[in-house]
């Protein structure tokens, strides 16, 4: 008797759970066209199931990446980049980053760097602040007016400025037809005149 007595409650258990699974499984499932012959399923539901979710993009990011890039762009002469995709999207995120790694990788590279270093390893240190000359590369007052105006209100003489930031200016110079005459004597020790 007692074998009977644990089989009947063991198989109510079992019943119930299985019923209890089908229940769940039945309400999770998305409605099938042809369990409901007669309704459609809506276009917002399809959306839903199919669309990824957006990502948002920071805008002051962006714009702290475009202002990067415009002013290493002003810095080697490089006209600035313009994108059409507004700041809050992926693509214009994407797209400045990838202009900030290439101006930036333009920067590290200046034309002439051989030569600009060598001519400071004869001038001074990079930030040396002694009058009447500033800078690594030794700049006077009309030299940073004339070739680096705005580097010049917006970080003061050569000697706040990074070493990159002195070796472009002086290749403003170099373009501008002076080429390496404005250091004539450590140009001529390091055989560049």
């Amino acid at each position: 008797m007692k074998p009977k007595r644990l089989l009947l409650p063991l198989l109510a258990a079992v019943l119930v759970g299985a019923a209890a699974a089908s229940t769940l499984a039945a309400a999770s499932a998305l409605p099938s066209r042809s369990a409901q012959p007669g309704t459609k399923i809506s276009r917002k539901l399809k959306s839903q199931a199919s669309a990824r979710p957006k990502r948002h993009v920071n805008p002051a990011l962006v714009r702290r990446l475009r202002s990067t890039a415009w002013r290493w762009q002003t810095m080697i002469g490089v006209r600035h980049a313009h994108s059409v995709a507004p700041l809050r999207s992926p693509r214009a995120l994407s797209y400045w980053r990838r202009q900030v790694r290439h101006v930036s990788w333009l920067a590290a590279h200046p034309p002439h760097k051989r030569g600009w270093l060598c001519i400071h390893r004869f001038e001074g240190s990079w930030s040396d602040s002694g009058d009447p000359y500033w800078g690594g590369l030794q700049m006077d007052r009309g030299f940073m007016r004339t070739y680096a105006p705005l580097s010049l209100l917006r970080k003061g003489w050569a000697n706040r400025w990074t070493p990159l930031e002195q070796m472009w200016v002086a290749e403003r110079a170099h373009r501008s037809g002076r080429g390496y005459s404005p250091w004539p004597n450590t140009a001529r020790s390091c055989g560049l005149l």
